[in-house]
């Protein structure tokens, strides 16, 4: 018998009919002899509207008073689907966040886990054969319902799977696993069968929107095997593992989560896939002094502003001043230009110029630390095209481009088929 987490989120929970669709596959795997912790996140459009319903009350409601009013969601859910798992004969209990607990700090409205008490999840589980969770949420030490923030129930559900040591987290949700690259921008692109977490938490990072990056983050640490599935359609998903094959989930490895596992694949593809996101925008300080401490007098009030800075570049001129490039996200641009304005006569600079019309472009790939010549050939797939690239940033495991907006989808397209991520097995 094994133990698994499975997470079905907002769209596999949208309607009574979908709600009964989740009970059938539940209950099919309690047929087959396993337990099943089940993990909900509100019905899809339920938080929405919820939030509605505070600011109605208030332009800014506070913090902790608006935890209350969104936890409501996961808890309709957690009782919709208890009641179609009983109409199936299955044993089932609902429980929400604060009733395992699931202790969590008191930053409401993004709150971080920080224990869960297994052992009143394993007296229930000794009673019922399916335990719903609502996801989202949690209590904080002093009693007070806070929520997890946006993708907050595959938080929970890797977290719960963790302290359980279940066999496997499961995330249901509207696509039937992770893929080379959008299939809406490249048909052809492939469902991988596996993928390391390194791999999915760039890919997350970069702009795939499979997973929330704090649970690939949280999975990755307490080496918890997860597979992305689709609640709509059977399938085999995709099996995000510390290694190409799923390890060995014991005591050892899961207590000593510093200690690396070595990767044992033969044939290690060079690139798994490619992310990339339209929502970016470039800013460039012209003619900065050239001085120690200037970086910080550029980005310092940046950061100050809570805008967070992606991809930087500095380049120094003949003339003893340097050209200091960086992208920002794309809702930020016009308030991180006219906070620049300011800093550029305080530096001595010459002037801020911006772009908000461009597109970071990410090969993704384990296999990049054993292989040279990637960047050489990406950046001649996309001079072929006559695409332009305006900056470069490079890590182990990943090489990023910055390029014009319009040139996007043919990008994709030209490196999806350069690199062959359209065959059977990449290589």
């Amino acid at each position: 018998m094994a133990l698994f987490v499975q997470k079905f989120g907002g769209t596999s929970v949208g309607s009574v009919e979908r709600i009964k669709a989740v009970a059938d596959r539940v209950s099919a795997t309690v047929a087959e002899g396993h337990q099943v912790v089940v993990v909900v996140s509100a019905m899809s459009g339920r938080t929405s509207e919820l939030l509605a319903l505070s600011e109605a009350i208030t332009a800014e409601p506070d913090a902790d008073a608006q935890d209350i009013v969104l936890s409501t969601g996961e808890q309709v859910t957690v009782g919709l689907l208890v009641m179609a798992l009983r109409a199936l004969g299955c044993s089932a209990a609902g429980v929400c966040g604060w009733q395992i607990p699931i202790q969590t700090d008191d930053s409401f409205g993004k709150a971080r886990i920080l224990h869960i008490d297994q052992e009143a999840i394993f007296e229930r589980l000794q009673k019922h054969k399916v335990l719903v969770v609502a996801g989202f949420q949690g209590v904080t030490e002093s009693q007070q319902i806070t929520t997890l923030g946006r993708g907050g129930s595959d938080t929970s559900a890797v977290a719960l799977a963790a302290a359980l040591r279940a066999d496997e987290c499961q995330i249901f949700t509207d696509v039937d696993g992770v893929y080379t690259t959008d299939p809406r921008v490249v048909p052809e692109a492939r469902r991988l069968e596996q993928i390391t977490f390194e791999e999915m938490l760039e890919m997350a990072s970069l702009g795939s929107k499979v997973l929330q990056i704090r649970s690939v983050e949280f999975a990755g640490k307490f080496r918890v095997p997860l597979r992305v599935l689709s609640s709509f359609e059977p399938g085999p998903g995709t099996l995000i593992t510390l290694e190409a094959t799923a390890p060995n989930f014991t005591e050892e490895n899961f207590v000593n989560v510093e200690t690396p596992v070595e990767n044992n694949r033969m044939e290690q593809p060079l690139i798994s896939g490619i992310a990339f996101t339209k929502d970016e925008a470039k800013i460039v300080v012209r003619g900065v002094p050239d001085q120690p401490g200037i970086a910080h007098k550029i980005l310092g009030p940046v950061g100050e502003a809570n805008i967070e800075v992606d991809m930087i570049v500095q380049n120094i001129g003949a003339d003893q001043t340097t050209d200091f490039t960086f992208t920002v996200a794309r809702q930020d641009f016009e308030r991180a230009v006219a906070l620049l304005e300011t800093v550029v006569q305080k530096v001595g600079a010459e002037a801020v110029m911006g772009d908000d019309k461009i597109a970071k472009v990410s090969l993704v790939g384990v296999g990049m630390r054993s292989h040279a010549g990637i960047a050489s050939r990406m950046f001649e797939l996309l001079a072929e095209e006559n695409i332009n690239i305006q900056l470069i940033s490079t890590s182990e495991i990943k090489i990023s481009v910055v390029i014009d907006v319009k040139y996007l989808e043919l990008a994709v397209r030209t490196l999806h088929a350069g690199f062959q991520l359209d065959a059977q097995q990449a290589l």
